[in-house]
């Protein structure tokens, strides 16, 4: 992992502070700087991980060698699934693992500084109020936005007063022992 020392986070807002810049750093890698990261996860390397950093930057390496490391760890391995996928799933596994992994360290810091239960809250409503990662990289954030105006501009049926509305949240099923699928989701509103 990098070697420069971040100071660790013991409020609410710290810890909030250091999960957005490790969320834009991992975004960087898997968006902006998606070929540097392809490149860097070569598959006959070893197990590699991808850590975002509260600085805004990434880094792809091999996991701590401390036992128990100071931090949850993210997801190892990243780099043997990419030659056996399309590079889109990929990045979406990745940015899956990644999400997982940010909340991880979130609730870990939560943990290590005793934050109550008002505080985990706060924490937890903070951290949903900014797309995830998968959300980033898939463009789900704007598919959200298109179906909430689609939704505002929709009519109730005239007839029996209901609506049908569809929404399409692309959910990824992620089979260990197939592609990933993309799902589309269906609901029916009544009144």
């Amino acid at each position: 992992m990098e070697g420069i020392p971040h100071p660790i986070p013991r409020t609410v807002e710290e810890v909030f502070n250091d999960f957005k810049g490790r969320r834009a750093g991992l975004i960087k890698a898997l968006t902006i700087d998606v070929e540097k990261f392809y490149q860097q996860c070569d598959p006959e390397k070893e197990n590699l991980c991808l850590y975002g950093f509260p600085n805004e930057t990434w880094e792809v390496n091999l996991p701590v060698e401390e036992v128990p490391p100071e931090l949850p760890e993210p997801a190892l391995g990243i780099n043997f699934a990419r030659d056996g996928m399309q590079e889109k799933d990929w990045l979406s596994l990745v940015a899956v693992h990644s999400d997982s992994w940010l909340l991880s360290v979130a609730f870990y810091f939560g943990a290590r500084f005793g934050f109550g239960k008002s505080e985990r809250k706060r924490l937890f409503q903070m951290i949903n109020d900014v797309p995830t990662v998968f959300e980033v990289v898939t463009g789900a954030v704007k598919q959200v936005k298109e179906q909430a105006v689609s939704q505002n501009n929709s009519s109730k049926n005239k007839s029996g007063g209901r609506m049908l509305s569809t929404s399409s949240h692309g959910v990824l099923a992620l089979n260990p022992f197939s592609k990933p699928v993309l799902t589309i989701a269906r609901k029916y509103h009544a009144p």
